[in-house]
């Protein structure tokens, strides 16, 4: 047995002494990643908390006016369709309602327009001279139309921050985010992240993942989740201005992965908090326009980026 161990450590000790003689053992290298050199604001997990709580409080209603750009891909033939510089018009009020109405580029005529009090949403396209009614949720999904899967409460859900709720428990995670430096250079940046987990009909499920940049403590990215752990909406916010002592961005952009659609809206002139009523949101049926129901069981909407294809929107 001694014999045994002596022989173990001189092939130890002779392995060692060999590492320093081949070159091909070790080598030195560059480090890859490049760690922005941008002052940090630090805050606590409640420190965020209460950001997101007090801005939910803060921003009641909004009235802006957008520009808005979007993209759709179809996976069956490998091509991406945009349609660019839609004047928008968008007005909401909580809890839940939304209007959002869009014009054609040059002739600034109607494309579409839409409202919903977060259960029912209507939408009137004049180009085709329909009006479609539904339910304002995911349940109509379907996966060989994915322009038509559109609904109002993904706008809404993803521009107006809402609380985090008493109930729900909020995770703080110290991480990582890819800026641009002031040489345009890839670099990464320590940033905050805060999960939000929350109660649902069939037990706990992640439901938002917020990050915050540590050079304003402000979010600039929003997850928004389903029951089922996928990203149902992926939101970003960027170019921060004030609005009467509020801070909004006014740069939004809203992918949806799995309808593999998204849409920026570019805020041109914003109002929050300006009183809005009923008669705002409301949208009659059209004489002679071609109604469309849609169910749960009978999906089959012409989205709000199906309004602005099929009206002929470039």
């Amino acid at each position: 047995m001694l014999r045994l161990h002596f022989r173990w450590l001189f092939s130890i000790s002779l392995l060692a002494a060999t590492f320093p003689l081949t070159g091909c053992l070790f080598r030195t290298r560059p480090i890859e990643r490049q760690l922005s050199n941008a002052p940090l604001k630090t805050a606590t997990q409640q420190d965020l908390i209460d950001y997101v709580n007090t801005q939910a409080e803060r921003v009641q209603s909004m009235q802006a006016t957008v520009d808005i750009d979007a993209s759709a891909g179809d996976p069956k033939n490998g091509r991406i369709t945009d349609y660019k510089e839609i004047r928008g018009y968008v007005l909401a009020r909580k809890p839940d309602v939304l209007r959002m109405k869009g014009l054609l580029p040059v002739v600034r005529t109607t494309a579409f327009d839409m409202v919903s009090d977060g259960k029912e949403f209507k939408l009137w396209i004049p180009p085709r001279n329909k009006f479609v009614i539904g339910p304002d949720n995911e349940t109509s999904y379907q996966p060989d139309k994915r322009m038509e899967n559109m609904r109002p409460q993904y706008i809404y859900n993803a521009m107006l921050l809402l609380e985090i709720a008493p109930d729900d428990i909020a995770v703080l995670e110290n991480g990582y985010e890819t800026v641009l430096d002031s040489k345009r250079h890839r670099v990464e940046q320590p940033n905050y992240e805060v999960a939000v987990i929350h109660q649902g009909p069939k037990g706990w499920y992640l439901s938002r993942r917020i990050e915050f940049s540590r050079t304003d403590l402000l979010p600039h990215r929003q997850r928004i989740y389903d029951m089922q752990g996928n990203v149902a909406t992926d939101a970003r916010y960027q170019d921060y201005k004030d609005f009467n002592g509020i801070s909004f961005p006014t740069t939004i952009e809203i992918e949806r992965p799995r309808e593999n659609y998204d849409i920026t809206f570019h805020v041109l002139k914003l109002e929050l908090n300006l009183p809005l009523t009923d008669d705002q949101f409301a949208l009659e049926q059209p004489p002679g326009a071609e109604i469309v129901r849609l169910s749960s069981a009978h999906p089959g909407a012409l989205g709000t980026n199906a309004a602005i294809a099929g009206s002929g929107g470039k």
